[in-house]
């Protein structure tokens, strides 16, 4: 089923992606935590075009900051491959449940993962 068309302003979204890669820059990731929210709930798209609208979106972020860490010396070249395979598999499962589940479900899984996020953060 194809989502409503939302149209945005430049400057909200270049507002949008400031935080985003802002967030993401400095927590070395975390952007689509804050994407995710901001496309739904300050750009008005919904649920499940808000979710795979920010992972199109974050995918720069990511290439942006990983650059600046590589470039800062903050590199394991150790863990990328068996961690980039991960991702790959992990982006696919994740993008198959993303069109199979109900919103109600996307966002208890959404709120369980940024609460257990902000805890582990929390405490150590």
């Amino acid at each position: 089923m194809k989502e409503k068309t939302v149209k945005v302003s430049i400057n909200r979204g270049i507002a949008a992606g400031s935080l985003t890669g802002a967030v993401n820059g400095l927590f070395g990731g975390g952007g689509g935590m804050i994407a995710v929210p901001v496309l739904g709930g300050w750009l008005g798209y919904p649920e499940k075009q808000a979710h795979a609208t920010a992972i199109a979106v974050i995918a720069p972020v990511c290439a942006m900051s990983a650059a600046a860490y590589i470039f800062g010396g903050y590199f394991d070249a150790s863990v990328v491959i068996p961690a980039s395979i991960g991702n790959v598999v992990g982006g696919l499962l994740g993008a198959r449940l993303l069109s199979g589940l109900s919103v109600f479900w996307i966002k208890v899984v959404f709120a369980a993962v940024m609460l257990a996020a902000g805890i582990r953060m929390a405490v150590g």
